[in-house]
């Protein structure tokens, strides 16, 4: 399952997302049966219009299992925490 969150973003972001994937609330986007070389590619699209613009913040998690705690998560704009190892789980630690 990939899930995708955003928050304070431009409208753009939701039409793309929300031709890939389904909205099941307001910024937040799911999809059960993402391949990786499509979630990559949303993610390459997402990270250059955020460099672009600026504004808001994204965040994108999924299943795996050679991750900590078999959840990997990528973000952009989420700050001024970060996602720590902690003995196998993922913990936020506001810096």
């Amino acid at each position: 399952m990939t899930i995708v969150v955003t928050v304070n973003v431009e409208a753009r972001y939701r039409g793309f997302l929300a031709s890939a994937m389904l909205e099941i609330a307001p910024g937040v986007y799911t999809a059960p049966m993402m391949t990786s070389g499509i979630r990559n590619r949303i993610w390459d699209v997402l990270s250059r219009w955020y460099y672009e613009l600026g504004q808001g913040s994204i965040v994108m998690t999924w299943r795996d299992p050679s991750a900590v705690g078999e959840q990997q998560i990528r973000t952009l704009g989420e700050a001024p925490k970060s996602i720590v190892d902690a003995d196998g789980v993922h913990l936020v630690k506001y810096d």
